[in-house]
């Protein structure tokens, strides 16, 4: 067992692993750490605790201290700079005709470093702005291309739920999202409903998967035959979300549909619904309009 304190550099960032030494770190405490970018200043998220070696990433880099007074008005100063420097670089990007987008500046602790955050849809030759820029701010110069799902994280927004995106406020990590779960879920395959304002599948859609598979596993297919507190039937309908089937049940003088709880009915012919294979996910073209249709294709390219 190993004791560590858990801190995180950016809002909703990622938690990584340091360790305290001979400081009593608290939660919410400013620190300054040693990283793989060099010196750096994080809040800590958990206090020190005991977890199994195989849970860190060695070498265990330390804390280096509690942050000082000096230390937390070093970090304003850098907050400072960094909306100083992103017109400054959008400027650049401008007079260099590049077809990017600046998303973000970040100023490392000791100011060795000035990293710019950017989108783009392909490759970007940007060695003629690095020049103009290292000449600017007289450091080093590091222009990191990020996807979408990042761009959302760094900008914030609101999400079609009409909540703050959950990538901005709390979720510390990408999970993978496919559109087989939205399949799953019983969910159109509708672009302006499954995906989020990056353009991506929605997040969202992986929160209750665990769930749905789990209740898909014991939920009669229609079409089959189940036997019931009442004899057996067919399998008109069912409900994920409500845990139930409805049954039709042939009696002597008519045909009955009743519900029933997935628990109280027995399979006796067919299948479970079980979970879907991606390429058997098929798109019926007539089904959306083309401009929706390119964008199901383009989610479905980019989740492979």
């Amino acid at each position: 067992m190993v004791k560590v304190v858990g801190v995180r550099f950016k809002k909703a960032g990622k938690v990584y692993y340091f360790d305290p030494l001979e400081y009593d770190v608290k939660k919410d405490q400013p620190v300054i750490v040693e990283t793989a970018r060099g010196i750096e200043f994080g809040q800590c998220v958990i206090a020190g605790k005991e977890i199994d070696d195989t849970e860190i990433v060695s070498p265990l880099k330390p804390v280096i201290r509690v942050a000082s007074e000096a230390d937390i008005e070093r970090n304003r100063q850098n907050q400072t700079r960094e909306k100083e420097a992103f017109p400054l670089c959008e400027a650049k990007i401008l007079s260099h005709g590049l077809d990017m987008k600046l998303v973000d500046v970040e100023y490392t602790f000791d100011n060795n470093k000035v990293i710019f955050y950017f989108t783009a849809d392909g490759r970007v030759d940007f060695r003629e702005l690095v020049k103009d820029l290292a000449t600017i701010f007289k450091t080093r110069i590091e222009l990191r291309q990020i996807g979408v799902r990042d761009e959302a994280k760094m900008i914030g927004g609101i999400g079609p739920c009409g909540r703050p995106l959950c990538c901005s406020t709390w979720l510390g990590d990408f999970t993978s999202v496919s559109i087989k779960m939205a399949k799953e879920q019983n969910l159109s395959l509708n672009p302006t409903k499954i995906s989020g304002i990056c353009g991506r599948l929605m997040c969202c859609l992986n929160y209750e998967q665990d769930a749905y598979e789990t209740i898909r596993r014991k939920l009669p297919r229609v079409g089959s035959i189940v036997n019931t507190s009442k004899g057996k039937g067919e399998v008109v309908g069912n409900s994920v979300v409500k845990e139930n089937v409805k049954v039709k049940l042939n009696y002597v003088t008519e045909e009955v549909i009743e519900t029933f709880s997935i628990y109280e009915v027995e399979l006796l012919k067919g299948h479970y619904e079980d979970t879907f294979d991606e390429k058997d996910i098929k798109i019926d073209p007539s089904s959306v309009d083309k401009e929706d249709l390119k964008l199901i294709k383009k989610i479905l390219k980019d989740e492979k």
